[in-house]
């Protein structure tokens, strides 16, 4: 099944602010799409991060902390099996251990025995093997009502910290931190779950130097942690985003990082740690995180983020690096099945339903998040994937959904009209995950289709490759790759620019294992300087028109070997030239 996509032209409809005047033209036009409006958003030092204090309850929860610290009692953080969860987790444990607290441990929920969030079973476990006086969550919560009940019931008190949406009612506990509470006052909405603990250190070290109660270290050198899983989790980057991420990047570019263990996955995925970009966090780091709660047990990459030892961070790193390897395979096989199905269905046609459903007996539930994001990108429908639960009457899903599509939405729609279809769910706009009675599948599937068309247009149903415009020739070179590079840490909401162009091919070559990619020399129109270029998983000849022209969508890239820098076009789409 052919992945396609059309490239178009992002429309600048408002005024050019007088501030971009002093950039490069290109880098106007990009920043004026991506609504910056101030030379503030281009400042990404800690004085413009937003105050904790805006932040609903963090008052209370910085007081339970303190209090908890100076009566010596023990502390168990809940994180979750992912990674903004893990990096979430290890940071808490950093700072409460650095800011006085003499008993804290860690606990991570089984994703098929106690699935996600602080469920009664987590609960329970934490109880029997822990006894804590006080439950904090990471990452998760907001949604755990018989979780918090349970607590209670022991007699434990709980701090929920947490990014997810809230539902119609709120668990009880101690403290909730979560930006998205209705009549939370905190102006981005869009704080990972590694960010709002974050938050909550800082709270808490401002709460005991008012009190004179001491070490009360400074929290910034754990921003290596939050700058990880707010890129893994794909929040969007907005400014305050952009301060976390780019100020955490700074530290691990320097050595100043609290975690060793990230650094050890950077060097697993032959990633220079002097050089560390987003990229390299969301696509060489995160992973190899993720792999662990998604085959194994979380334990071992909060461990790896928690050492202190760098060889033994690297064992861990290798352990990690081992079942990502594992991962890859699951997933490849898993989307060769997935494939086959729409392939026999659909042939090369476009998906004519509004959203599709699959499910396999033989599917691994910790990699279906990654299979409906896989196939999603590829027919450009929001994707439900699901595989057997622990209960054999239940199926556990993974949702992703395209621009437009508010999958969380939608699946409180699905439930609200069909009782009983649905036994849990929570997530995003983006990216859900729910649980249905197995029963209930082609159901399910009927009811998902249907919502899906009720709130999709008919431009929704188009893959679309937004392209920031032209470059001219002369542009074209490593001192615009480095600006573009430096100007911001780019992600989620705040993509990296895309240009699109008619370039005349003037060589090509399969590069890579298997020959999976293809290596290209690229000409500009009116130029004598040809350009190299990268076309990622396009195994067969690229064809060009009679003369050899093809029009490409891609970025400008920095490419680094052996300390040396130059600039690449890394491929993104092609289409045919247009007639003259």
């Amino acid at each position: 099944m052919k992945r396609k996509r059309r490239i178009a032209r992002r429309e600048l409809s408002d005024p050019m602010p007088d501030f971009l005047q002093n950039h490069h033209p290109v880098l106007r036009r990009v920043l004026c799409a991506r609504a910056v409006r101030s030379q503030n958003e281009l400042d990404h030092s800690l004085k413009r991060l937003l105050s904790p204090d805006r932040l609903l309850d963090i008052e209370r929860a910085a007081a339970l902390l303190d209090e908890a610290i100076d009566a010596g009692r023990r502390i168990v953080v809940v994180g979750d099996y992912d990674a903004d969860g893990a990096t979430g987790c290890a940071l808490a444990v950093r700072a409460l251990r650095r800011l006085g607290a003499e008993d804290v441990r860690f606990e991570v929920p089984d994703r098929l025995r106690h699935g996600y969030g602080l469920s009664a079973g987590i609960v329970d476990r934490v109880h029997r093997c822990h006894a804590p006086d006080l439950i904090v969550t990471v990452d998760n919560g907001i949604s755990s009502i018989e979780g918090a009940a349970r607590a209670r019931a022991h007699g434990i008190d709980l701090l929920i910290t947490d990014h997810h949406l809230p539902g119609d009612r709120l668990p009880e506990a101690q403290a909730i931190v979560n930006p998205n509470r209705s009549g939370d006052p905190f102006p981005s909405k869009h704080l990972a779950g590694v960010g709002v603990i974050f938050y909550v250190m800082c709270a808490l070290r401002t709460h005991r130097r008012r009190r004179n109660r001491e070490p009360a270290p400074r929290m910034d050198g754990l921003l290596d942690l939050v700058a990880l899983g707010t890129v893994a989790d794909l929040v969007p980057l907005d400014h305050n985003n952009r301060i976390l991420v780019e100020q955490g990047l700074k530290r691990i570019r320097k050595g100043r990082g609290s975690s060793a263990g990230i650094r050890a996955l950077l060097e697993a995925g032959k990633r220079s740690i002097e050089h560390a970009s987003t990229s390299d966090l969301g696509f060489a780091v995160g992973p190899r995180l993720n792999a662990a709660g998604r085959l194994e047990d979380m334990r071992i990459g909060i461990e790896c983020l928690l050492s202190d030892d760098e060889n033994e961070a690297r064992r861990m790193a290798a352990r990690l690096d081992a079942i990502n390897r594992q991962r890859r395979e699951l997933d490849a096989r898993m989307q060769e099945d997935a494939l086959e199905d729409l392939l026999a269905l659909y042939g090369d046609a476009p998906v004519p339903e509004a959203a599709i459903s699959l499910f396999k007996d033989d599917w691994h539930s910790g990699l279906i998040g990654i299979l409906a994001s896989r196939l999603k990108e590829r027919i450009h429908r929001p994707v439900a994937a699901f595989a057997p639960d622990a209960d054999p009457d239940s199926l556990r899903g993974s949702v992703r959904s395209i621009p437009g599509v508010h999958v969380r939405d939608l699946l409180a729609d699905v439930s609200v009209r069909n009782p009983g279809l649905i036994m849990r769910f929570g997530g995003h706009a983006m990216a859900a995950g729910l649980t249905i009675v197995r029963s209930g599948l082609e159901r399910f599937r009927s009811e998902f289709a249907d919502h899906a068309s009720q709130v999709m247009t008919p431009g929704m149903r188009e893959a679309v490759v937004d392209s920031d415009g032209e470059i001219a020739a002369a542009d074209l070179g490593l001192d615009l790759a480095r600006k573009i590079r430096d100007i911001a840490p780019w992600g989620q909401k705040f993509p990296e620019p895309i240009f699109d162009g008619i370039f005349k091919m003037t060589d090509q070559r399969p590069v890579g294992a298997g020959s999976r990619h293809r290596r290209l020399r690229l000409l500009p129109p009116g130029s004598d300087r040809a350009l190299d270029a990268i076309a990622f998983n396009r195994p067969a000849p690229i064809p060009t028109d009679p003369q050899g022209m093809i029009r490409i969508a891609y970025r400008l890239a920095v490419n680094r070997f052996r300390g040396l820098e130059r600039a690449e076009l890394t491929v993104e789409e092609i289409e045919e030239v247009p007639a003259s």
